[in-house]
């Protein structure tokens, strides 16, 4: 793996976003608007015709889908089973509509939706809580995370996962930490010791000495469908809006965000997140977390951009997180063990060096050591592909094992050298 220790999190992503509307009218008659005809009583009849009002209506539809959610979320006793998920066989279209809101239930039904309340109760699940409920549920394993460094103390978001203190929250929130304070609902406040972080997904676990803490329930993220209701919970903007509650829907999944070339697929929704939430649960109808704030949009160019947030997928963090609770790292991830730092077309031409990685150092007896990998040669090309950043670097490397041998292009004095490297397991 090839470390790339720049800050996290940085709005540098710059997107258009094109909004459309596209509404239908059914006309509907007003007989009540038609005057009658009046008749004189003379040998001429006059006949006076007064046009007709008509009104017209909107109606929009929509489709709601159905999914399996584990039914509670109690304390593990194993920590190699720390944060698992009661994943039922998956059910075929026709099991499915058992899950669908129908017109016998209490609310909307699939194919009588002009008589939903609003929006919150279209988007939502058969037999959902309401969102006063929902919160209720949640709030009380929604924590604030304070991070001291160097440069000041910054300030996030965190979610109770057991009774006995593990916490899960953003790597980017505790990175760099001299001192980590979790803050509860009830405003007590604890010492955090970190138990291990991951840059690249941008998760990390805390663990506090506290008993009876009220852990959240885990919800299944494969299951999401877009369109669905999702609540966020957290800090915006610090601790003086600790616990706020905004709402929205899925807006899409798997979607594929470059962050500080970091390549991650999240779900994206329009429920408002803000710097303080990251770390924070997007939360589904049945009160379950499926997703954990990571990230927003924002531009330099388009100032309006909003709605446009994104969550990790909890199925996907659940694997790490097991990983950095019972060894700290995560584990099966190919590296090449040097530290490394981009050289982008500037910096390139005024030093007389090529586009690539620059090696910084290389860690002693690691894979790159072993295959011959030295400080200042500057990595151009991987299994024959010529490379200049590191998001295409790993976007190659990360297709293979750890054991698997690869060839790895290097400028050195002016020549470009080939260097086969057996990958070994990231330890960090």
């Amino acid at each position: 793996m090839i470390d790339n220790k720049d800050d996290m999190f940085k709005d540098n992503i710059d997107e258009q976003v094109n909004q459309t509307s596209e509404m239908s009218y059914t006309p509907i008659d007003d007989s009540s608007g038609i005057l009658k005809v009046k008749k004189k009583k003379k040998i001429k009849s006059i006949f006076k015709i007064i046009g007709a009002l008509i009104l017209v209506a909107t109606i929009s539809t929509s489709s709601i889908m159905g999914y399996k959610w584990v039914d509670e979320n109690k304390p593990f006793e194993k920590v190699e089973e720390f944060l698992t998920f009661n994943h039922n066989d998956k059910e075929d279209s026709a099991d499915k509509e058992g899950l669908y809101r129908t017109s016998d239930d209490e609310g909307v039904g699939i194919n009588d939706l002009a008589q939903a309340k609003d929006w919150v109760e279209l988007a939502s699940r058969k037999n959902a809580l309401s969102i006063p409920l929902i919160v209720e549920k949640v709030m009380p394993s929604v924590v604030g995370v304070s991070s001291t460094r160097s440069g000041g103390t910054a300030t996030g978001t965190g979610i109770i996962m057991t009774r006995d203190g593990y916490i899960v929250t953003n790597c980017h929130v505790v990175e760099g930490s001299n001192e980590i304070m979790i803050v509860l609902e009830n405003k007590e406040e604890y010492k955090a010791k970190l138990i291990g972080s991951d840059y690249q997904t941008d998760l990390a676990v805390l663990k506090i000495e506290a008993d009876n803490l009220k852990a959240a329930e885990f919800g299944d993220s494969d299951d999401l469908v877009v369109g669905e209701l999702a609540i966020a919970i957290g800090n915006p903007l610090g601790f003086e809006l600790f616990g706020s509650v905004t709402s929205g829907i899925i807006s899409a999944l798997d979607r594929e965000i470059t962050i500080d070339d970091k390549t991650m697929s999240l779900i994206q929704t329009d429920a408002a997140i803000n710097s303080g939430n990251s770390g924070g649960p997007l939360v589904n109808s049945y009160g379950q977390v499926i997703g954990i704030n990571s990230a927003k949009i924002s531009s330099n160019y388009y100032s309006s951009i909003e709605g446009l947030g994104f969550a990790i997928p909890i199925t996907e963090a659940r694997l790490i997180i097991n990983d950095l609770i019972n060894v700290g790292y995560v584990t099966g991830r190919p590296s090449l063990g040097i530290f490394g730092q981009e050289i982008d077309a500037m910096t390139a031409r005024f030093n007389n060096l090529p586009q690539g990685i620059y090696v910084v150092s290389v860690n002693k007896d690691s894979a790159g050591d072993k295959a011959g990998i030295k400080t200042e040669d500057v990595i151009i090309g991987i299994q024959g592909q010529p490379i200049t950043t590191y998001m295409e670097f790993n976007e190659i490397k990360n297709q293979y094992d750890v054991g698997d041998k690869i060839t790895i292009t290097v400028s050195r004095k002016n020549r470009d050298i080939d260097l086969e490297v057996v990958l070994e397991e990231a330890v960090r």
